[in-house]
């Protein structure tokens, strides 16, 4: 099922639609309220998206050094080429210490592996302690959000799964009763769990110490209670220098969610006395996207969400109509890297409108690389031919002045004197969308009617002003 089929099924149940996009519209609020208040802040973007290039041409460099670092302290450092390899060391790890049960925190490397699916067809239990993560697994269902992983969820229906899992009450939607309920659930958890992996939000090649944040202290818990600590972390991860971490840490929290930081930014150096830790350093198609000069500055990504936030694209279809790990305009950008042809849908599902690069705080050209994913997926052949085809009918029309004119206005009296021909299942944009109320004229035939009125405007028309017509 591509995007815009699964866009149509989420868009069917209109309050959820409404809510959803209201719900990710006031997290876009928060983070604008949180921007205002930090003079400094596109000083910040800037020098995040500096540090960032830093280490994208340097990659190879800075990642020997933080593992030599990392070694010195007394972690394991393992590299990983794919997603295979990832699971396949997880695996042996938790076999080498006898392990078949383990906790994990959020970690969206780990979802794009689908390393929960391999565990559990070797027998691993693998218990997701992020309390969006744990819903959406006792839902048998993917993330939709890479920081609110059930924003698609109801609290009514987050109460139904819980009273089905853990024995809560049935009809139970008060979130401070299904929180306490989640919490209890998982101590237990943390308690007998002896394994536990953890993401990695930012690894420092300086001093081989890696940074995980959250706001539930769940990674925490399951890092300092468990015998074997691993973490899972992207070769784009590392940063040069502690010093260069404030820059990330100020940006982080605000575009997610408008917190000045996030409530537990928790370093981790070495493994405890009595404790194994374990880092491994995957690639996954990464080295491919750092090859493409277009769309390199993609890694720069660091997962914060604000584009998904922002995009009313996302906001509106929900973020498994994205069918990848990484959901809306950034993840829309990666996906086609990994696998074009199962991509090939992602780049189309923006209107381009570029707000996605405007709220990227490392000031990623996120609406450029999807208009120039759909170049080359259309010259590789990856793109409908129905598509295709109109695509070069639209660029016939576009060309041709008088051609324009004409379509415009047969089109406008079409759909005042005919709507059913373009109001009906047939048309594609019908379905997913309310058709506007035609016209009576083009915005050119009323502006050269204004300008033969002599500039002053015409009813119910806003007169221009003399420095807007002239451009200025």
């Amino acid at each position: 099922m591509n995007h815009s089929q699964a866009a149509e099924q989420f868009t069917r149940d209109y309050d959820r639609t409404t809510w959803h996009d209201k719900s990710l519209w006031f997290v876009r609020e928060k983070r604008d309220r949180a921007v205002f208040q930090v003079p400094e802040w596109e000083a910040l973007r800037e020098a995040a998206s500096q540090i960032k290039h830093n280490v994208l041409s340097n990659l190879d460099e800075y990642l020997v050094q933080f593992e030599e670092k990392a070694k010195a302290n007394g972690v394991t450092v393992h590299w990983a080429a794919d997603a295979k390899e990832h699971n396949a060391l997880v695996l042996q790890i938790l076999r080498e210490n006898g392990v078949s049960q383990m906790v994990k925190s959020k970690s969206m490397l780990t979802e794009e592996c689908h390393l929960n699916d391999f565990m559990l067809q070797h027998g691993i239990e693998v218990i997701d302690t992020d309390l969006g993560e744990r819903v959406v697994q006792l839902a048998e269902e993917p993330p939709s959000h890479i920081v609110m992983p059930c924003i698609h969820k109801k609290k009514e229906e987050i109460g139904e799964l819980f009273h089905e899992h853990l024995g809560t009450e049935k009809g139970a939607s008060d979130p401070q009763y299904l929180a306490e309920a989640a919490r209890q659930h998982l101590r237990e958890k943390f308690l007998t769990r002896r394994a536990a992996l953890t993401g990695v939000n930012f690894a420092i090649s300086e001093t081989g110490g890696f940074v995980v944040c959250t706001n539930e202290g769940n990674a925490d818990m399951g890092a300092h209670l468990a015998d074997v600590h691993i973490a899972s972390m992207g070769i784009e991860k590392v940063i040069p220098k502690a010093a260069h971490l404030g820059v990330f840490l100020r940006l982080l929290a605000r575009s997610a969610t408008g917190q000045p930081v996030t409530t537990y930014s928790s370093h981790f150096h070495r493994p405890r006395t009595g404790q194994t830790m374990h880092i491994i350093i995957v690639d996954n198609g990464r080295t491919t996207q750092l090859g493409r000069p277009d769309f390199r500055n993609s890694l720069k990504c660091i997962r914060c969400g604000a584009c998904m936030n922002t995009c009313p694209v996302y906001r509106r279809s929900g973020g498994h109509s994205y069918h990848n790990a990484v959901a809306g305009p950034i993840g829309s950008i990666l996906a086609p890297n990994l696998d074009m042809r199962k991509n090939a849908d992602l780049p189309f599902a923006s209107t381009l409108c570029g707000s996605c690069s405007n709220v990227c705080p490392v000031k990623i050209d996120i609406h450029d690389q999807l208009y120039k994913w759909r170049q080359i997926l259309a010259e590789e052949g990856y793109v409908d031919s129905t598509k295709k085809q109109g695509m070069k009918v639209m660029a016939s029309v576009l060309s041709n002045p008088k051609l324009f004119r004409f379509s415009g206005k047969a089109g406008r009296t079409m759909m005042r004197l005919l709507p059913f021909t373009v109001s009906n299942p047939l048309n594609p944009w019908y379905r997913g969308r309310e058709m506007p109320e035609p016209p009576k004229e083009s915005f050119r035939e009323w502006y050269l009617h204004r300008e033969a009125a002599g500039g002053n405007g015409t009813p119910n028309r806003p007169a221009v002003s003399e420095e807007t017509r002239l451009g200025v």
